[in-house]
């Protein structure tokens, strides 16, 4: 995978976010907020385009988990040890989505309560889930070449 633009600036912008007092935040917090977005936006679009790359058994059985997720039950048969490599792919996506939702929510609270240690403790979060993303997508990108 090809390093990403908006990945690498919203990183930066958050390394140093940790060290800013709390009028900083107030007056930068919507620039945080929109390279985050933007950071996030580039990152799913790489995983889309990932995940349309692989064969189409390995996107059966990525369609497989996303219905089995979803509480459906999918009709497709596929290969069950296929099937347990895409589930690490996807478990490590949806591992990486659920510390993006942690660090909004502490952005969140931080804003209203205005604490400066919890806004940095979401950068820490933010950061952590990005290179959660960036791993799961590598894994993506490398398991489909190892099915070609």
């Amino acid at each position: 995978m090809k390093k990403i633009p908006e990945v690498i600036e919203a990183k930066a912008l958050m390394t140093e976010a940790q060290e800013w007092g709390i009028w900083r935040w107030l007056t930068e917090k919507r620039k945080v907020r929109l390279t985050a977005d933007n950071c996030n936006d580039a990152l799913a679009q790489a995983e889309k385009n990932v995940i349309a790359s692989w064969p189409e058994e390995m996107q059966t059985a990525y369609e497989v988990l996303v219905a089995e997720a979803e509480g459906k039950k999918s009709r497709k048969k596929v290969d069950p040890e296929l099937l347990q490599s895409v589930r690490k792919i996807k478990e490590a996506l949806d591992d990486a989505e659920r510390v993006r939702l942690d660090a909004e929510d502490i952005f969140d609270r931080a804003d209203r309560a205005l604490s400066t240690s919890m806004a940095k403790q979401g950068t820490f979060r933010a950061i952590e889930a990005w290179e959660m993303r960036e791993k799961a997508i590598r894994r993506a990108e490398s398991a489909a070449k190892t099915m070609a």
